[in-house]
């Protein structure tokens, strides 16, 4: 009698940068995008972009040098007294969508990236309005960080439809502030073989979760890590201890064929 297969087939990742697949415990809680895609989102918002905000503020004037000749320079037009890279990215944006432009000019008048509360503000003002929770006190990059970075917020983020285009969003806008920051994440290798492929190709990223292996793509916890350690150090005392206990010990075989050799020689 032929039977049928009632698994679930496994959905994607709703981000269009993840790879991943939703695992059961993933799909049974409502998330449409994976758990290390929300860390991910999380290490954004809690600890580089408030970082990078300090560099921001810090980078708004442009770096003033003497003239190689030794006198004055002189501009057709007056510079910037700013850096309007540094200045589009900590600009202000508006918590509504309505602009009032009645010379239809104000598309001409954007220059450059949006500002990160612009990046911010929308998907703030749409968590706050289908949930009735009270929007952030300041619409300013840190305090929109904050509020988008807290548990609850991310935990309603993640099983929501447009869950993996809130994803793709962040992600972009630190590929913008770190082109003009030029401060990005470093990684490094783990001395370790990946569980799963077994390749020495583990990579950790800073404020990252989750280990990443360069070969399967698969991705690891520290503890998971640790707990994998040790599972091989114990096979691996296993099989010696059996190799002992059912041979002869690599010690009487050196002995053995030391006594072999002399009586040869003799």
């Amino acid at each position: 009698m032929a039977t049928t297969d009632t698994t679930t087939p496994a959905q994607p990742c709703a981000a269009a940068t993840c790879h991943r697949d939703l695992r059961d415990n993933e799909q049974a809680g409502g998330h449409t995008i994976c758990i290390p895609c929300v860390h991910l989102m999380a290490r954004w918002l809690q600890n580089e972009l408030p970082r990078q905000i300090i560099v921001l503020e810090g980078s708004r004037h442009r770096e003033t040098t003497g003239a190689s000749s030794g006198g004055r320079t002189a501009y057709r037009t007056a510079p910037l007294p700013g850096r309007d890279d540094v200045l589009n990215l900590l600009g202000p944006a508006s918590w509504t969508d309505t602009t009032r432009d009645p010379y239809g000019q104000a598309p001409a008048d954007q220059h450059g990236p949006v500002p990160i509360a612009g990046a911010l503000i929308p998907w703030a003002r749409t968590i706050a309005d289908e949930r009735r929770w009270n929007p952030p006190a300041a619409l300013t990059p840190t305090a929109l960080s904050a509020w988008l970075s807290r548990p609850r917020v991310l935990g309603y983020a993640s099983r929501r439809p447009w869950a993996g285009d809130m994803r793709d969003e962040l992600a972009e806008l630190m590929r913008t502030v770190r082109a003009v920051t030029r401060l990005r994440p470093q990684r490094r290798p783990v001395s370790q073989p990946c569980p799963r492929c077994e390749d020495l190709a583990l990579v950790e990223t800073d404020h990252q979760l989750y280990i990443d292996c360069t070969s399967c793509e698969a991705m690891f916890t520290r503890d998971e890590l640790a707990l994998a350690a040790r599972i091989t150090v114990a096979t691996l005392d296993q099989a010696q201890a059996e190799a002992l206990g059912n041979h002869t010990s690599p010690s009487c075989v050196v002995h053995a064929a030391s006594n072999t050799s002399l009586t040869e020689n003799t």
